[in-house]
């Protein structure tokens, strides 16, 4: 067989790992996934059952294999240069204040962020921060091969069932996410970092803004 690229076998791997167990199953169910294939076409609103999910994978995963790449990036190992730490100022008044109603300005400010993450590790739940981070930065990488890498580590951190750091999304965001690394792109991430974004808002947030890392911030 002719040589995978990296990002294909980044897509295999991903994609063996959380769906083994239904190909399996649907090498013994091919007329089921026929028929819910067909039925799926007909009601395209309805949710795709397993045997038939498995079976639409096992085609993107033939795919994968039928295309060669060049052996080089196989040899290739992840080593994105890490960007200089942002000089960090302490903000004025108004700024923080500003931070109690705006995730966003909170996050995109560099002692903001130390200062939320600080208080978030001191109640071991900075996974989700971290994950937002990660996906940061992988926008903003441009080489296919470190993308593909870095999606793999940001997958295997905290998107797979029992990742060291997994963040709670639902399962559809997870099976969409899972999707989207077949073909690892700047926005493959998006759809879970906005859920995170969303429960970091609503949650952390405002528990922040009531902390003594705020308070000492306002003083």
């Amino acid at each position: 067989m002719d040589s995978l690229s990296s990002s294909s076998l980044v897509s295999i791997t991903i994609l063996l790992r959380e769906v083994g167990s239904r190909l399996n199953l649907a090498e013994n169910s091919d007329d089921a996934a026929e028929a819910n294939f067909a039925e799926a076409e007909m009601c395209p609103n309805a949710v795709p059952s397993d045997s038939h999910m498995a079976k639409e994978i096992k085609i993107k995963l033939g795919i994968l294999l039928q295309k060669p790449d060049s052996a080089v990036d196989l040899v290739i190992p992840y080593n994105e240069k890490p960007e200089k730490p942002a000089k960090t100022h302490k903000p004025s008044l108004d700024e923080a204040l500003q931070w109690r109603h705006s995730l966003d300005k909170l996050l995109h400010n560099n002692y903001g962020l130390a200062s939320f993450k600080g208080f978030l590790r001191s109640e071991f739940s900075e996974e989700n921060l971290e994950f937002w981070v990660a996906c940061e930065d992988y926008k903003k990488i441009k080489s296919p091969v470190k993308m593909a890498e870095k999606a793999k580590q940001i997958y295997e951190e905290f998107i797979q069932t029992e990742a060291p750091k997994e963040v709670n999304i639902d399962h559809f965001t997870k099976d969409i996410t899972m999707k989207n690394l077949v073909e690892p792109s700047p926005s493959s991430f998006d759809l879970a970092q906005k859920r995170i974004y969303a429960l970091m808002e609503k949650d952390s947030l405002p528990r922040f803004v009531r902390s003594k890392f705020y308070k000492e911030l306002i003083k």
